[in-house]
């Protein structure tokens, strides 16, 4: 699989660097207080991440005074397994080298299948913040030469937390948490009754 570097002009058309903001600390804080697990784990609010200085910019600067959540995504993993998308932007805080495959919400179809073929990855340097547009297909990070990785993730407060409704039909038939609608591959893994609408290979970035 070709992986391209972020800063390739290809990247543009899922998001860009986010260059006006100093993530030091946070990345210092995802390195030294998160767990690294054999499988993937995400958590969505966490405290120690929150309780930095740089929780209340990206607020203010990159959600324009919105209220915001801190989490990680960590572990090991080289697959794709699924795609999913929010209703904004998400940014990306890679603490450790990272891979992301990434789609365009445009390239789904009415059905709500999607083929892999069109994903393309991007490398994602440590130390390095990226957002992810809206129309972006995203999913679990991977690492970099069978290592680990740990990448800090930033949405709207509220985001992947767990429903307090029933969902069917049509679009709607997707959601599987708060502000998330998630399109699974067969051999994803994912839990029964997610919408299974991946085509193709199940990408692997060492492949």
């Amino acid at each position: 699989m070709t992986i391209y570097d972020v800063t390739d002009e290809r990247f543009s058309r899922y998001g860009k660097i986010v260059k006006n903001i100093d993530f030091s600390d946070l990345v210092k804080a995802l390195n030294e207080k998160t767990p690294l697990p054999e499988g993937c784990a995400y958590e969505p609010s966490v405290d120690v991440l929150e309780e930095l200085p740089v929780f209340e910019e990206l607020s203010v600067k990159t959600y324009g005074e919105m209220p915001i959540q801190i989490g990680y995504c960590n572990g090991h993993n080289e697959l794709l397994n699924a795609l999913e998308y929010h209703r904004d932007s998400e940014i990306n805080v890679a603490a450790t080298d990272a891979v992301l495959m990434l789609g365009k919400l445009e390239d789904v179809s009415p059905e709500f299948t999607y083929d892999t073929s069109k994903v393309e990855a991007f490398a994602v340097p440590a130390g390095t913040a990226v957002e992810l547009y809206a129309t972006t297909l995203h999913y679990a990070p991977c690492g970099v030469g069978g290592k680990g990785f740990k990448v800090g993730i930033v949405l709207p407060k509220g985001t992947n937390l767990p429903l307090d409704k029933t969902h069917g039909g049509w679009e709607d038939s997707l959601i599987t948490a708060k502000n998330k609608w998630l399109i699974g591959h067969p051999e994803g893994g994912l839990a029964e009754g997610s919408h299974i609408g991946l085509t193709g290979k199940n990408l692997n970035i060492n492949e």
